[in-house]
């Protein structure tokens, strides 16, 4: 047997909030949502009509990234220049990056891309199997998206 992800939720401070996130800077569809009796949702699709991501209106605080559980949700495009558009846009909305720009996932790789974090402070990543040699390594050789 082997296992797929079907889809990843999210508990969230605020599913109004987190939902124009994902859907209006990082492209992700509305494919439905929950608004009564005070269980707040949403399902969210990448262009399909299955949910990827789906997001619960059921945290109390902020991400806290020192607990066990999640560490980060990392996506990943075909370019480095789509990964620069994500950038972009991201920085247009005001999103907190944990690194300046696009890095490579550790010296001397090719992958590599950028981390920054929701409205809630969960950690995230848009990388590229390719295309970021140049690209500098916070980490020496540690890799990146364990540590941010």
């Amino acid at each position: 047997m082997t296992l797929r992800t079907s889809h990843t939720g999210l508990n969230v401070t605020d599913v109004d909030r987190s939902l124009a996130f994902y859907r209006d800077v990082l492209g992700f569809t509305l494919l439905a949502e929950g608004k009564g009796d005070g269980r707040r949702y949403a399902f969210l699709g990448d262009g399909g009509d299955r949910p990827v991501l789906t997001l619960w209106q059921q945290a109390r605080g902020p991400y806290d990234g020192g607990r066990a559980g999640l560490h980060h949700l990392a996506y990943t495009v075909d370019s480095v220049d789509r990964v620069r558009a994500y950038e972009t846009a991201l920085r247009a909305a005001g999103v907190e990056f944990a690194h300046d720009g696009v890095v490579a996932h550790r010296e001397g790789s090719a992958s590599g891309g950028i981390f920054f974090h929701d409205p809630d402070g969960t950690r995230l990543e848009i990388s590229v199997p390719h295309g970021a040699e140049d690209a500098p390594a916070p980490h020496g050789s540690a890799p990146t998206c364990g540590f941010f």
